[in-house]
């Protein structure tokens, strides 16, 4: 089975002919879901001031899954705090049309080793390589229990949790010893 077997992909939207040049020209302004946004979950999400009132069909969906379509790849399930975001064309957005496939089990499994391998064999440039819908549409994958799935999906949550917290604590033990060199030095002088 590939994924175009299960799920309709389709481009995000190019922004520079929505984007307002001045304040005459701001219509709408709306969030936007940036790179930056692909693993943080406490990154603020971009203003976007357009020159038009943007179709619904363009902003993201609880459900959806986002693709970065530029290296490095990375897939990004959308919850309930990530819907009604403007989704730039640097994005594919990939729908999952059948109910044997959980949406966050495809999200997890496009970030693994086997599917990037896959989508290496269809990139293209050089500098940056980039894939594409058709690449997206070609990647296998198994049918696993839906149970499985939602196991291996709790598994990967506890696994953002514990990188975010391990993220976390290094900075805290930056601070603590930027803090500590600072007194250090201060009795110093």
């Amino acid at each position: 089975m590939l994924i175009g077997d299960i799920a309709c992909i389709k481009s995000g939207t190019v922004i520079t002919r929505k984007k307002a040049m001045n304040k005459n020209e701001v219509k709408a302004i709306y969030n936007m879901f940036t790179l930056k946004n692909v693993d943080s979950i406490n990154e603020p999400f971009e203003q976007f001031q357009s020159n038009d009132v943007i179709s619904p069909q363009h902003f993201t969906e609880e459900g959806d899954i986002l693709f970065r379509l530029n290296h490095p790849y990375s897939a990004t399930y959308i919850d309930a705090s990530k819907k009604q975001l403007l989704i730039p064309s640097t994005f594919a957005v990939i729908k999952v049309q059948v109910d044997f496939f959980l949406p966050e089990y495809v999200a997890w499994y496009l970030n693994t080793a086997f599917a990037k391998k896959e989508l290496e064999k269809g990139q293209s440039g050089t500098k940056i390589p980039s894939t594409n819908k058709a690449t997206l549409n070609a990647i296998p994958i198994e049918q696993i229990d839906i149970e499985k799935q939602r196991n291996i999906v709790q598994l990967y949550k506890l696994h953002l949790q514990e990188k975010q917290l391990l993220t976390r604590l290094i900075e805290e033990k930056e601070k603590l010893f930027q803090a500590q060199i600072t007194k250090v030095l201060q009795e110093i002088q």
